[in-house]
């Protein structure tokens, strides 16, 4: 068991995509988690390994989702027994399943580092590289003509003609720095990766140029808004290398940023990515269809509950938690 959790954890990590890991460390009977059990929750919503089942599967889910997604860690308690925490980062969640039994578990996201996508030959790629790299961030570099020489630290290599968008690039980091070479078809190609930063090293006066031809190729005004210029934060930088650092800087502020929560410390919204679950209505806790014990029909569809204390609730008062 313990090699399985470690492959995926290198797997999913070579892979560049972000997950939680989540481990019982107390529990009461009669919960089937145990202390040291543990998984590996995946951003698309799939769980490795084994954390308990029924109500405390859907809420570790629940609550790895919203880790991955504030970028924060935090202590899960399932209790029949209502109870308030006052310790930070700690989520109390009163068991209404008749089961009885109690859980503690330990949620942290695993997040990669950014990925630095550098389009272009200039010396501010150069540098932006060479910093990237000394930081163990992973840096794909994108020329008009491939040339190793200009980038030796650089994981991945590839000409403007070749590069190919995937879904890895839509969590890049990315920085157009061409200095007029073949900036219009680098830009071009990097407005379509959809990523999480897009920066276009230039001056204004040539940044509204080259964004007039690129509205003739069809890009909207929307995505021309997403395009930061110029590039970095404003540190009064002269020279490559203190370009590179104000963009490095404005990266690591934005990677670092935290999500938006409400008063409770919840996160506003959450979608389970993932069709196996249903979100049962009367605790918002996700249900795997598969294992749900009590399906009711209600108004031609389908309601899944993750307990009968769930189930109880709804048939009491339906219209309480789904609407017309």
């Amino acid at each position: 068991m313990r090699n399985e959790f470690v492959d995926k954890l290198m797997e999913l990590r070579s892979e560049l995509e972000p997950f939680a890991t989540a481990m019982i460390v107390r529990r009461k009977t009669p919960s089937s988690g145990k202390p040291g059990d543990k998984a590996i929750i995946t951003s698309k919503g799939e769980i490795h390994g084994w954390i308990g089942g029924g109500c405390t599967r859907g809420i570790i889910l629940k609550e790895a989702l919203l880790a991955i997604k504030e970028r924060k860690p935090r202590f899960v308690t399932i209790s029949p027994v209502k109870r308030e925490s006052s310790f930070p980062n700690t989520k109390i969640y009163s068991m209404s399943c008749q089961s009885g039994g109690e859980v503690e578990a330990y949620i942290e996201p695993v997040l990669p580092k950014p990925h630095i996508v550098i389009f272009g030959n200039s010396h501010i790629g150069m540098a932006l590289a060479k910093l990237a790299s000394a930081m163990d961030y992973r840096v794909e570099v994108v020329q008009s003509k491939v040339d190793k020489v200009v980038y030796p630290t650089a994981d991945k290599l590839s000409a403007v003609a070749d590069f190919e968008i995937s879904d890895k690039h839509k969590n890049s980091y990315t920085i157009v720095c061409t200095q007029g070479e073949g900036d219009l078809e680098s830009l071009h190609k990097a407005i379509n990766m959809d990523c999480q930063y897009l920066a276009f090293v230039s001056s204004r006066k040539k940044a509204q140029a080259i964004f007039t031809d690129l509205r003739d190729r069809g890009v909207t005004f929307d995505q021309l808004q997403t395009i930061k210029t110029p590039a970095g934060l404003d540190l009064g930088a002269k020279l490559p290398e203190e370009v590179a650092v104000s963009i490095l800087a404005e990266i690591i502020k934005q990677f670092r940023l935290e999500s938006k929560t409400d008063s409770n410390g919840t996160a506003q919204t959450l979608e389970v990515p993932n069709d196996e679950y249903y979100m049962n209505p009367v605790c918002n806790i996700p249900i795997q269809k598969s294992t749900a014990k009590y399906i009711l029909e209600h108004a031609g569809q389908k309601v899944y509950f993750c307990c009968d204390g769930c189930k109880v609730s709804f048939e009491k008062e339906p219209s309480k938690y789904i609407t017309a």
